[in-house]
């Protein structure tokens, strides 16, 4: 072939370009991850609204705590601080679980409730084991101080399962 010669013409077609696609329906990657956005979002009000309730519940009861303290500190009356803060513990553990697994509960299975969340058993075999009988003994010898806490302790505890 000479240096100059045309090169022999190919049978070539032209470039067909695909079609341009479009944003409708998406891609089924786009459908799963909607879907995990629409769970998150479930999930996130759901906790919220978990966290809202047990504020409702929470908040007048560590106010009323405070109160107790406060009546506490003027009046000095162990037995009336025992009642006052068995009857405290008691109207929140209604509020947070179900009636028919703490509203019989007395003494040592009530303690023992008590302790569900706290890993060191406070009410069983701690400060908080006056709260089962010292209201009925005549001579009263608490320490108010670490009761006080530890009922505070309680009430920011995470609440037992309901079974």
């Amino acid at each position: 072939m000479p240096p100059h010669s045309p090169a022999p013409t190919l049978p070539l077609r032209d470039i067909i370009l695909p079609a341009r696609i479009d944003w409708w329906p998406p891609a089924i990657g786009w459908w799963l991850l909607l879907a995990l956005v629409i769970a998150a979002l479930a999930l996130s009000i759901w906790l919220w609204r978990r966290h809202r309730r047990r504020q409702r519940i929470i908040k007048p009861a560590r106010q009323q705590l405070q109160q107790i303290e406060r009546r506490f500190s003027r009046h000095g009356d162990s037995r009336q601080l025992l009642q006052e803060l068995s009857t405290l513990l008691r109207r929140v553990a209604l509020s947070r679980a179900p009636r028919n697994q703490v509203a019989g509960l007395t003494g040592q299975e009530w303690l023992r409730w008590l302790d569900q969340g706290l890993p060191d058993q406070p009410f069983s075999s701690g400060p908080g084991k006056v709260l089962a009988d010292q209201v009925y003994r005549a001579e009263v010898a608490i320490d108010a101080d670490s009761l006080v806490k530890l009922c505070e302790r309680w009430l920011v505890t995470r609440p037992p399962k309901a079974r």
